[in-house]
């Protein structure tokens, strides 16, 4: 992204459970319509668990009139069935895949056909052809099941040897991490784009839970400030408006490509956070 040029920015959002959800959903893709998104991604439960609702909130977005690109987690499927949705997507115009390994349904021993997600976005290719632009995850503080940095980075790299045509980090706090992780796969000659991906402070709490969960560092300036918060609601809003808009703003005037929100659902802060930026 030219700093001097207009942000570009994405959204994700996951599929509602209910009727209510579904309608408030579109109200938020109208809400982030106001920055003309490049497009909005969709959730995929462990081991499909929400195929038909993430097909169904992707037919949504693409009536409005939007771009939208399913998530896929191949970890528990099969071969045919992974053909069997890619065909239904290809059926509804549907071009762009976020292509992930996923996480086993509680309970479930198998890990299906495909083991890494490197191994679904060469049979995409394989079986699709050349004309589904499809996205990876990256995680630039490196996979929490990966005890080796090498390892993480040389398994980005495989998954665009196999055809990926970009890449999605996971959420991060630290610009440096993303800014590291890029100039070490571009070593390894991976030159596709890689987006930030970020998460608006929605609930202090409930972000901090997501960041233990996965290995993602929240500076311990932003976590002391926050707990003093306390119930401030007011308080951790402005706050968090701040901390992230700063962060976008350096990874924008560092060439991030792009910035795609983790909205949970939820328009306001994306938005706020989009117009500060320039949008």
């Amino acid at each position: 992204m030219n700093a001097s040029a207009p942000p570009v920015f994405s959204f994700e959002f996951f599929p509602p459970n209910t009727p209510v959800g579904s309608e408030k959903l579109k109200t938020v893709v109208a809400d982030l319509a106001a920055v003309h998104p490049e497009f909005f991604s969709v959730t995929y439960g462990a081991g499909g668990a929400t195929r038909d609702k993430t097909l169904a909130t992707v037919q949504d977005i693409a009536a409005l009139g939007f771009e939208a690109a399913p998530h896929l987690s191949c970890v528990g499927s099969t071969r045919e069935n992974i053909a069997e949705t890619l065909a239904t997507y290809r059926a509804q115009g549907i071009r762009r895949l976020v292509a992930l390994r996923g996480d086993l349904p509680s309970g479930t021993a198998t890990a299906g056909e495909f083991r890494y997600a490197s191994e679904l976005v060469q049979f995409v290719r394989e079986t699709q052809g050349a004309d589904w632009h499809i996205e990876v995850a990256a995680y630039p503080e490196y996979h929490p099941q990966q005890r080796y940095a090498k390892r993480d980075i040389e398994h980005f790299a495989d998954k665009v040897r196999a055809g990926a045509d970009s890449a999605i980090t996971q959420f991060f706090f630290n610009p440096d991490a993303y800014f590291h992780f890029v100039d070490e796969v571009r070593k390894l000659g991976v030159d596709v784009p890689i987006v930030p991906g970020i998460m608006p402070i929605h609930n202090y709490a409930r972000i901090a839970q997501f960041a233990a969960r996965d290995g993602i560092e929240i500076p311990r300036w932003v976590a002391l400030k926050m707990e003093g918060f306390m119930d401030d609601a007011a308080s951790v809003r402005a706050f968090g408006l701040d901390v992230v808009t700063r962060l976008c703003e350096r990874l924008i005037a560092g060439g991030a490509p792009s910035i795609h929100f983790y909205t949970l659902n939820q328009s306001a802060l994306s938005l706020e956070i989009c117009r500060r930026l320039g949008a």
